[in-house]
């Protein structure tokens, strides 16, 4: 970080703290901001008005981005007969059962997204220290236990994102590449928000969306007007 330190300060620069930016504004200061060499991501994050400490306060689930996410994604499937014959055919670049149980015991971890059937969780439950840990644990809420295991790999493969709120009540998720339009970051920003009022829990009192800032993998926040956040989902 030091080498890009004069390019993040004057990055900074041009960014009011005291301003709450329209949506496609941020989004479009946060491109002009852009200076990595790489294809940087564009990072989302929401502060909630939740207490994930209490279970009838959790948020999670997942998204397909309309416009993807702009980097590709290793699907590793656990199924069997028919079922891994359609994951394979939908894409999936691992397929297998006990023995890819065994190869991740092992020391195997080359995938970024695991998707089961149902009838293979009581392989996959042995995996909890070593998936769990990793954020890689297939789970019904969002889709990756599933009989229809064509469909999770397609989504997935297509630019599917799960959210979960953290500690604090802190969403932090990728909506694209700094290479995409702000449009299209709009447009994947708008699909998200939507999924994530929809998640609002019964039990959240107050104001829901506390606030919001997106910025690039090298660049700084830029904070967005709520109001005009979840104007994308009405208007969606």
């Amino acid at each position: 970080m030091a080498k890009h330190g004069k390019k993040y300060r004057m990055g900074k620069e041009k960014v009011d703290r005291s301003k709450r930016y329209k949506v496609i504004d941020a989004l479009q200061l946060v491109k002009d901001m852009g200076y990595a060499k790489f294809n940087e991501s564009v990072d989302l994050a929401l502060n909630l008005g939740v207490d994930p400490k209490y279970s009838d306060q959790m948020v999670r689930g997942a998204v397909v981005m309309p416009h993807g996410t702009g980097k590709s994604v290793r699907v590793a499937v656990f199924a069997k007969g028919d079922k891994a014959k359609e994951a394979e055919d939908a894409g999936a670049d691992i397929v297998g059962a006990e023995d890819l149980a065994a190869k991740i015991e092992g020391g195997f971890l080359d995938f970024e997204k695991t998707i089961a059937t149902p009838d293979m969780m009581k392989v996959v439950g042995k995996l909890g220290k070593i998936l769990g840990t990793r954020g890689l644990m297939p789970n019904p809420k969002v889709g990756t236990v599933t009989n229809d295991v064509a469909k999770a790999v397609r989504e997935l493969k297509a630019g599917k994102v799960e959210f979960k709120v953290q500690k604090e009540g802190i969403v932090h998720v990728s909506i694209g590449k700094i290479q995409m339009s702000a449009e299209q970051l709009k447009a994947n920003l708008a699909a998200l928000m939507e999924a994530v009022m929809k998640a609002k829990p019964a039990s959240a009192k107050g104001v829901y969306l506390k606030a919001a800032t997106v910025s690039s993998t090298m660049g700084p926040g830029v904070k967005m007007d709520t109001g005009d956040l979840v104007d994308l989902v009405s208007v969606a």
